[in-house]
């Protein structure tokens, strides 16, 4: 006798929902994992930059390098920058007491028999600008009879204009202290009295971005040439369209570039190049490749904070402690023993093989719930770094190996933080060519930050004598 009711589902009904339900539930387990995922990344432990933390800043990342026997602050024997008095102060102003401090009687500056000295550094007042007018003579020829005249200086080309130095000045402020253009016209006319416009500097801003464009593409070959240089990317907002800015870089020498394409690398490179894992790096010839430890170290906190990974602890500390051996290798100047190296590669072997364990005991994760399989088998954030570690285990450990290779890409990362600056603050460019001259000029100050040049006479000297001049190594 069937006991079944004809309206309650069959057993094999049942079997089928359950099943169903499970993988629904699992489908919202890993969504829900990924959720949380997003939500904890920062730019501590990712690769968010700092603006996206919001109000809820994390705690200031932990240094690169392990902690010494030396004290904070300055070192023995370090100079220092503090400010001292000049033995030629422009101006000196005298202060006599006008009564005898236990009597009462009056004193004069004739009884004075020394004096102590304290000065006080300012700035000057703001003064109206220098007017130069030069005149071309015409002169009559005594001889023939014919007039001649004067040329006028090399860049005197108007009735009236303004000098390079002013133009160096806007230029510097626009392109390097990133202030917004109508910020520029405000602090020009309240510091100086000149009164610019939008087009006044976007005229000033290519005109030096022409005079300069030999100059940068001289860095740029010589970034190209070097034994050891950084490369990063980052996107770029150009006519309310993303396009993408290159930075190429060494200690000595920045280049800025504008590409349509993210994929665009710098032609004619050889040597290492250090970078930050992204694979079009990969298809560049004729190199080698140092990866960026530091972005390492921000995914593994990432793994450790989030998904308590035991074998991304380890690993961190492992690379904090050949980033400390490797570091004082270099104060030393001495290169790291062999034993060392090896004993660092073997722990680093170690901890990647637990890893990969790991996480092949670890249950497959739940396709898509469309049930549709597109491309290779889903795998966790950790799976993906340790089979990074795994084929590119010579270029993550590349410093330990050249002393010259650094840790880390911070290089390109300091050269390139600022763009986003400057789009947070201005926006994006409104044409290609006011993108191009920025790069360029960009180019140029970075170049003469790290050169320890004068900004405002680098910027108004002639170029090819800068060229002569540049520090490569």
């Amino acid at each position: 006798m069937n006991l079944e009711s004809p309206n309650e589902p069959s057993r094999e009904e049942l079997i089928a929902l359950i099943r169903a339900q499970a993988a629904e539930i699992g489908v919202l387990k890993a969504r829900i994992g990924e959720l949380e995922r997003r939500l904890g990344l920062n730019s501590s432990n990712s690769g968010k930059p700092p603006s996206s933390d919001g109000l809820k800043k994390p705690a200031r990342v932990r240094s690169l390098r392990e902690k010494s026997e030396r004290k904070p602050g300055g070192q023995k024997g370090h100079p220092g920058e503090t400010l001292r008095q000049t033995a030629e102060p422009d101006a000196v102003e005298h202060h006599f007491p006008v009564a005898c401090g236990e009597c009462g009687a009056a004193l004069t500056p004739e009884m004075a028999r020394g004096h102590a000295a304290r000065q006080v550094f300012d700035l000057p007042e703001p003064q109206p600008l220098i007017v130069t007018e030069h005149r071309a003579h015409t002169c009559g020829c005594a001889a023939c009879g014919a007039t001649t005249r004067a040329d006028f200086p090399e860049g005197v080309n108007a009735p009236v204009q303004y000098g390079p130095r002013i133009a160096a000045f806007a230029v510097y402020l626009l392109h390097y202290q990133l202030l917004p253009e109508a910020r520029l016209v405000a602090l020009m006319a309240d510091l100086f009295g000149v009164k610019l416009s939008a087009a006044t500097l976007a005229t000033m801003s290519g005109a030096c971005a022409r005079r300069l464009n030999g100059l940068v593409e001289t860095i740029r070959d010589h970034i190209a040439g070097r034994p050891i240089k950084h490369m990063d990317e980052t996107g770029f907002r150009i006519g309310a369209k993303t396009q993408w800015l290159h930075v190429a870089c060494t200690s000595l020498l920045t280049f800025y570039r504008v590409c349509a394409k993210r994929g665009s690398l710098l032609g004619n490179v050889v040597g290492i190049v250090v970078h930050d894992h992204w694979k079009p790096y990969y298809t560049m010839e004729g190199v080698q490749h140092a990866l960026c430890n530091a972005h390492h170290l921000r995914e593994l906190k990432a793994l450790i904070e989030i998904e308590k990974e035991e074998w991304a602890r380890k690993m961190q500390c492992l690379l904090r402690r050949a980033c400390h051996a490797a570091n004082l290798a270099r104060e030393r100047e001495v290169v790291l023993k062999p034993r060392l190296i090896a004993s660092f590669e073997r722990r680093y072997a170690a901890i990647v093989a637990q890893g990969l364990a790991f996480h092949e005991a670890q249950p497959p994760l739940t396709p898509k719930a469309d049930g549709k399989r597109r491309g290779r088998t889903p795998r966790r954030t950790g799976h993906n770094l340790l089979l990074r570690f795994v084929t590119r285990r010579q270029d993550t450990l590349r410093f330990l190996h050249d002393p010259t290779v650094p840790f880390s890409n911070n290089e390109a990362e300091r050269d390139g933080r600022m763009m986003k600056l400057r789009q947070k603050i201005s926006g994006g460019f409104r044409s290609l060519d006011g993108a191009t001259d920025f790069a360029v000029v960009r180019s140029f100050i970075a170049t003469a930050k790290k050169q320890r040049w004068k900004i405002l006479d680098a910027l108004t000297d002639d170029p090819k004598i800068l060229a002569k001049a540049l520090r490569i190594s």
